[in-house]
């Protein structure tokens, strides 16, 4: 357990008890939800394990364990560990483990070792020294194991199209060093990261696999009703997403960017 919860744990603490309601109602989250399950089960072998950091109420560990595979869901809000509890009491011999645990103090897992290690939603954003938290996974990795990460990238169209509506801050939050976020009253800092930013610091341990851009033509979560309103539309921006996804820049110049790597032979 980490000796101190930062304030984004505090903010998504407080937002367990009604993380999963907000999910569900959004089909943008849902949307990207599929996406990424789609990218890890790709790589999957039965009866894999996974590490999950991040994993927030467990809606993805709980899925990939439907599948037959072994989770360790893991994550620094205490809030979100006992949502991800209370439902492993409800699911009999589900195969979900949790535990209170920052991914920066992944070294404390050490001796352990999984098939893929997974990061939805930007988690990763929340912190200021993703580096750090790089260096560490491939030793918890065994051989040709992968990584699947979801990160907010630097540039994001559809915030710089803010500055028709005169919102600036918006507009331009992602070029600064840092940002502040709001959730549940709670504000911490958050910070964006660009797929070569990763790339580089896993270069000698890891190979790409897969880079893929989400949220480009598709507008991300926080356009709210976008899909009920315009149905048809949504179908057809989906439909560009996966033509254009995986090209430069579009896997580069989006809301969130995915990113999948494997360990090397050394």
């Amino acid at each position: 357990m980490p000796d101190k919860i930062s304030p984004a744990a505090i903010a998504f603490s407080e937002q367990s008890r009604v993380f999963d309601d907000l999910d569900r109602s959004n089909p943008l989250s849902v949307h990207l939800r599929q996406i990424f399950r789609a990218e890890v089960e790709r790589y999957l072998s039965p009866g894999s394990e996974i590490l999950e950091l991040n994993c927030g109420t467990g809606l993805d560990a709980f899925y990939f364990a439907s599948l037959g595979h072994r989770v360790l869901a893991t994550d620094a809000a205490p809030g979100m560990i006992e949502r991800v509890n209370e439902k492993r009491e409800r699911s009999a011999g589900a195969r979900v483990e949790a535990m209170q645990l920052s991914y920066h103090d992944l070294a404390k897992l050490q001796g352990r070792k999984f098939d893929h290690i997974v990061s939805n939603f930007g988690g990763l954003n929340c912190t200021g020294n993703l580096a750090q938290v790089l260096e560490l996974l491939p030793g918890l990795l065994r051989r040709g194991g992968r990584v699947t990460l979801v990160i907010m990238p630097k540039v994001c169209p559809w915030e710089l199209m803010m500055l028709m509506k005169g919102k600036f801050r918006t507009a331009f939050r992602r070029l600064r060093k840092q940002t502040i976020a709001h959730v549940e009253g709670v504000r911490f800092n958050s910070y964006y990261y660009n797929p070569s930013f990763v790339k580089r610091r896993l270069r000698k341990s890891m190979r790409v696999l897969t880079l893929r851009g989400i949220f480009i033509t598709v507008p991300p979560e926080f356009y709210s009703g976008f899909v009920e309103r315009y149905p048809r539309l949504y179908r057809f921006l989906c439909k560009t997403d996966r033509l254009i996804g995986s090209v430069y820049p579009f896997n580069r110049w989006c809301d969130h960017f995915m990113i999948t790597l494997e360990k090397k032979d050394l």
